[in-house]
C-alpha cells in the first residue's frame, strides 16, 4: 500500500500544489537495535508519506539525502520541518533547508517539559502498589466458594488487580495519579457496604 501511495505522483502533486506548501516531518522507526532503520518523511497538512527508505544508519549526509531528495520532487516549497531533534537530523536540515524553522515535535517537547512531573508520578505509584499488595492471598482464600459475598470480593480484587496494570498514558496522563484515583474508588466503595452492615473495615483490623 505504501508502494502504491508513493508512485501516485499525480494524485500525490496536485494535492500539495493545491496546497502551496509541505511542512515536513521526519523520523525514523527501528524494530529491532541492529536492525535497518525506516526513515519515513510525511507532509504534516495533507497526512501523506513523501518519501520511505530503509538505511543502516542516520547519519547526517544519508539523512541529508533523503530530505533533498524530496525538497527537489515537490515543486511546492517546505516551509517547516518537525522532528524528534536528534542531532543528525538537525544538521541534515540545516544543510538541505537553510533557513527553514526547524521545530522539536510536540510529543517529545511535552515528554521532555514534563519529565520531572512523570518521575516524581512514577514514584508515587511506585509506592502505592507495595500498599496494594496481598490480592493473590485474598484470591486463594475464596476458592471454591460462590456465594454472593465470595464474588463480590472477587470483584473488588479484580478492580484492583486492573488498576495496578493500568500505566496510562503519560505524559498526557499521569498513571500514579489515576492508580490512587481508582484505589480510592475502591476504598469508598468498601466502606460503603461496611457501614451498611455496621462495621467499618477497621472494626476487622
Amino acid at each position: 500500500m505504501l508502494a502504491v501511495t508513493l508512485t501516485d505522483n499525480s494524485r500525490l502533486g496536485g494535492l500539495l500544489a493545491e496546497q502551496g506548501q509541505v511542512i515536513l516531518a521526519i523520523d525514523g522507526l527501528q524494530p529491532d537495535i541492529g536492525h535497518e532503520v525506516l526513515w519515513v518523511l510525511r507532509d504534516c497538512l495533507s497526512g501523506e508519506v513523501l518519501l520511505a527508505k530503509s538505511l543502516l544508519s542516520g547519519r547526517r549526509q544519508d539523512l541529508a539525502e533523503l530530505i533533498g531528495q524530496v525538497r527537489d520532487g515537490l515543486g511546492v516549497p517546505i516551509t517547516g520541518v518537525i522532528s524528534d531533534g536528534q542531532h543528525p537530523i538537525r544538521k541534515a536540515v540545516a544543510q538541505t533547508l537553510p533557513g527553514v524553522p526547524h521545530q522539536l515535535c510536540q510529543f517529545h517537547y511535552l515528554r521532555e517539559a514534563a519529565r520531572p512531573a512523570y518521575e516524581a508520578d512514577r514514584h508515587a505509584k511506585k509506592e502505592l502498589k507495595k500498599r496494594a499488595r496481598g490480592v493473590r492471598p485474598i484470591e486463594r482464600s475464596l476458592e471454591g466458594r460462590t456465594d454472593a459475598e465470595a464474588e463480590a470480593a472477587r470483584g473488588y480484587c479484580d478492580a484492583v488487580r486492573s488498576a495496578l496494570t493500568d500505566d496510562g498514558r503519560p505524559p498526557l496522563e499521569a498513571s500514579g495519579l489515576k492508580l490512587h484515583e481508582r484505589l480510592s474508588a475502591v476504598v469508598a466503595s468498601l466502606d460503603r457496604v461496611a457501614e451498611k452492615r455496621g462495621c467499618r473495615p477497621s472494626c476487622n483490623g
